[in-house]
């Protein structure tokens, strides 16, 4: 696949790290209602609780006959004059009772049972809006109880709440958030199970290859419509390959006519250089036709079941061009290392993409050297020439249709692309290595 200059991003971290954010605001308004609830239904006191401890806190004491009595110390003016409506009760285990502020006259009869009630909130009637708390709490004295009220604000209560709710939303984030960030990956690796295997179908589809199509089935129907459409494309692309094929094919047999009327005319021209000149540019043009119609037949070629001997067919090819190769100055040899190989194939392809190389040894060898064609035993099918060698730039640019080295030679750059498709629909693979010393292609099958 090709890489992008920015990498893409993860479906793993982008769910994890949105749905953290949704589970921690849907703690936070969960937190922030119960903190609401608690502070205005359920104890709508529940500010003052904390300050009040705070400051009876050495406000607290007995006089010389042992009376409990409420000193107002700085800490006890101060929250005072920040609640001016305060007022409390405490109440000690033994019945003593010691007051600070105006008790409401609504609760005034409660005071001798304060010490009877460990918790409590208390509501006023139709009749008043005053509301109370009861609570136990640590004193110098000793544990007692206080009843109390006041101005209570909302905000604190509400702090006092969200402070005293910490230990359920605190250890809940710190579980799931991680949980969150574990379980995503295998979610979507589980979900995107189908996905991988298409992504491994897709990387194979070949355009020799038609009527590939992607599965649908085992993918998710969010990423189904995308497959039906990457589908559609490749429906599209290999109608028109078809035609460009069809095309292609009706041409180069059309060409074959006007090529063999052209030839017969100029071969009854009288001698001459123009007859000579003109035959060697018919017969370029007919070879091109040819290696055109070849190759396009090749290319929807599929029926490879044919037993072809790799020893029998490259010698019968080094027999057949052998004249031309000498006349053109080369020597010309063949090397097996055993007498028969036998491999399913096409016996016209292999046959043509042999062909091929060793007259593309012909005609860019320097027409000078040995022109080696060999068999090993482990299917490798080698052309070798000793001529000036290809620049390395151009290695892999010869395999492909119509590319020529030298743009004006006289071959139509389809040779080598022929080899490569042939090898191509065998399951093989061909490789070129070239220099000063010459160039050797090798075909493995």
């Amino acid at each position: 696949m090709a890489e992008t200059n920015s990498p893409n991003p993860s479906l793993w971290w982008k769910l994890s790290w949105q749905l953290s954010i949704v589970l921690v605001a849907v703690v936070a308004v969960v937190v922030i209602g119960l903190s609401v609830y608690g502070a205005m239904i359920l104890s709508p006191n529940v500010g003052l609780e904390e300050k009040l401890t705070a400051a009876l806190d050495g406000a607290l004491t007995r006089d010389p006959q042992g009376r409990v009595v409420i000193t107002e110390t700085p800490s006890l003016r101060a929250f005072k004059a920040a609640n001016d409506g305060l007022w409390f009760v405490v109440a000690t285990p033994d019945g003593e009772v010691a007051t600070y502020g105006e008790v409401p006259a609504q609760y005034v009869g409660l005071v001798p049972y304060v010490r009877l009630m460990k918790d409590a909130d208390i509501r006023g009637a139709a009749n008043t809006k005053e509301t109370a708390s009861i609570d136990s709490i640590e004193t110098p004295l000793g544990e007692g109880r206080v009843m109390y009220g006041g101005n209570t604000s909302t905000t604190d209560n509400m702090l006092t709440m969200l402070r005293r709710l910490y230990p359920i939303y605190v250890p809940l984030l710190a579980i799931s958030l991680p949980a969150v960030f574990f379980t995503i990956p295998r979610v979507v690796r589980r979900a995107l199970a189908g996905m991988r295997e298409v992504a491994r179908q897709a990387s194979e589809i070949e355009p020799r290859r038609h009527g590939a199509r992607l599965p649908v089935d085992g993918i998710p129907k969010e990423v189904a419509p995308l497959v039906v459409a990457f589908n559609g494309v490749l429906d599209r692309l290999e109608h028109e390959f078809r035609k460009r094929q069809r095309f292609l094919i009706d041409a180069a047999h059309e060409l074959r006519t006007p090529i063999a009327i052209m030839q017969t005319r100029i071969e009854g021209m009288a001698d001459g250089p123009d007859r000579g000149r003109l035959l060697g540019d018919v017969a370029r043009l007919g070879a091109t036709a040819e290696q055109l119609l070849d190759f396009e037949r090749n290319d929807q070629a599929t029926d490879l079941h044919e037993t072809v001997d790799l020893v029998d067919v490259p010698r019968s090819v080094v027999a057949d061009l052998a004249p031309l190769a000498i006349a053109a100055g080369y020597e010309i040899s063949f090397q097996n290392e055993l007498d028969k190989l036998e491999r399913p194939g096409s016996l016209f392809a292999l046959s043509r993409a042999i062909s091929n190389l060793v007259r593309n040894a012909i005609d860019h060898g320097g027409n000078a050297g040995m022109i080696c064609v060999s068999v090993t035993a482990g299917g490798q099918i080698a052309v070798a020439d000793e001529g000036p060698g290809i620049p390395p730039e151009h290695h892999e640019l010869v395999f492909e249709p119509f590319y020529r080295v030298v743009p004006r030679s006289k071959g139509a750059g389809l040779g080598l692309s022929l080899v490569k498709q042939v090898v191509a629909n065998h399951g093989g693979r061909v490789t070129m290595e070239s220099g000063p010393g010459g160039t050797t292609v090798r075909i493995w099958l």
